[in-house]
């Protein structure tokens, strides 16, 4: 589609974190831009900064008047929106262009040299790191990220002067088959979202898809351990790994310095040296080995590569330290599948020793909290001290049978804890704890400022 003859654009669920990146990207273009959210957010406050008009109640009477042309705006939705939204249905009726937010990612995507990371855990991380390595090299990229780069403060990078966009690609609703990269890389594939797949197996045939997509004469690069299948011959195909000599891509001479990691990386050319991550936890080493590998397939020097992982800064709600005084220290993480509980818990474990880990987890989804219960318990039960909130529902309706108690009466560690949203703060300002750990891809972010300021004035 011909976006540059469209003036208006016109996002339902404007706040979501991909959904924000397109709001911005247009605004940043030219567009007006406007949309609806279910509730306010530090997201679409900072939109609202921009200028961008958001409301929060589904009403059409709130759709701005100069929207009110369907030869003029499109309409992109995410899929949390329901269909029988009032908004939706009125621009459906209406005749309006209204369009999946896959569907216009892969618009602004396929036409440049794209370099899309999918996964089912790290994918943030991954795209992130790649996206300001490209930045701070001589290539440039334009790039929509999963989460809020900590060196811009935005989700959005921009350089109009660059043929590269670099790219979250969501396995979700199978959103990424939308896309045709030049260079691919699969983090995990591990079950989720049985909401929309039927099993593992259709999450693996899925991602083979996505890998099917890459372009004629480009790179597939893979966590080592994960089996696909080359369909096209000329693809290039690494693999990476956090420590192995067998992975084409790994780190080495692996140590910790005041509490972050420094090490080497290992590429088919040649080491980078002494990288010095200021991200803390053991998973983040990986990450930027598959960062290094997508930056080297690109073309970027090693020195830059080693150079722009040492300043990268991280990503917001990525093993995200809020507050640290050598007495406590706050940590949040938006780990919501049990492997990334364990990689989270691991690495708090691994970096403080010996510390008493309170950890306060809000499950994400009641069909994922159904179909993995016995393993978030397991994983909760590392932890020395847990407080369970109840489920963020998200997209999805109650299931019958289906709450947090279905986590909480398998947890094995005695100190646990029930808890409401509302009172949370209440229950952890009579806690004395070490290291406090919050976890969940809900809206528990929303919390983190005030735990910050609790925890900070204990």
């Amino acid at each position: 589609m011909a976006f540059e003859s469209i003036h208006k654009v016109y996002l339902l669920g404007i706040g979501g974190i991909g959904m924000s990146a397109l709001a911005r990207y247009f605004y940043a273009c030219g567009k007006e831009v406007a949309g609806y959210d279910l509730t306010p957010s530090v997201i679409t406050g900072d939109l609202e900064a921009l200028g961008i008009n958001i409301h929060y109640r589904e009403d059409i009477q709130e759709i701005p008047a100069s929207f009110r042309n369907k030869n003029d705006c499109i309409v992109v939705r995410t899929p949390a929106v329901p269909d029988q939204h009032l908004e939706l249905k009125y621009f459906r009726e209406e005749g309006y262009t209204v369009l999946k937010r896959a569907e216009v990612l892969s618009e602004l995507f396929n036409e440049k040299r794209g370099i899309a990371i999918a996964g089912t855990h790290g994918k943030t991380s991954v795209t992130s790191m790649s996206a300001f390595i490209m930045s701070e090299s001589a290539l440039g990229c334009h790039a929509f990220l999963g989460g809020i780069l900590k060196n811009t403060g935005s989700n959005l990078i921009m350089n109009e002067s660059s043929l590269w966009v670099v790219a979250e690609a969501d396995e979700f609703d199978r959103s990424f088959l939308f896309l045709k990269p030049e260079i691919a890389l699969v983090t995990w594939i591990d079950a989720d979202h049985l909401d929309i797949y039927s099993s593992a197996a259709e999450i693996e045939k899925a991602f083979q898809l996505f890998l099917d997509n890459v372009k004629e004469g480009g790179t597939i690069v893979v966590k080592q351990g994960i089996e696909v299948k080359n369909k096209k011959p000329d693809l290039r195909k690494y693999t990476y790994a956090l420590d192995s000599e067998k992975a084409d891509f790994h780190a080495s001479k692996i140590r910790i310095q005041n509490s972050r990691y420094i090490f080497h990386i290992k590429t088919p050319q040649g080491v980078i040296e002494d990288v010095r991550l200021t991200i803390p936890g053991r998973t983040n080493i990986e990450n930027a080995v598959g960062a290094a590998s997508l930056a080297f397939c690109a073309g970027v020097p090693l020195d830059v590569i080693g150079e722009s992982l040492s300043s990268f800064k991280g990503v917001q709600r990525r093993f995200d330290i809020q507050y640290e005084n050598g007495r406590r220290i706050y940590i949040d993480d938006y780990a919501h599948h049990p492997r990334e509980l364990d990689a989270v818990i691991g690495s708090v474990r691994m970096l403080f020793p010996g510390k008493k880990i309170t950890g306060v987890f809000q499950p994400h989804l009641y069909s994922r909290t159904r179909d993995f219960s016995n393993d978030f318990a397991q994983s909760l039960s590392k932890l020395d001290e847990l407080i369970l909130l109840d489920i963020y529902p998200a997209r999805e309706k109650p299931i019958e049978g289906v709450s947090s108690d279905l986590i909480f009466d398998n947890v094995t560690i005695p100190s646990k804890t029930m808890c409401s949203k509302h009172d949370l703060l209440k229950i952890l300002s009579a806690k004395d704890f070490e290291i406090l750990l919050t976890m969940g891809a809900g809206d528990i972010d929303r919390f983190v400022e005030p735990v910050k300021k609790l925890v900070a004035n204990k």
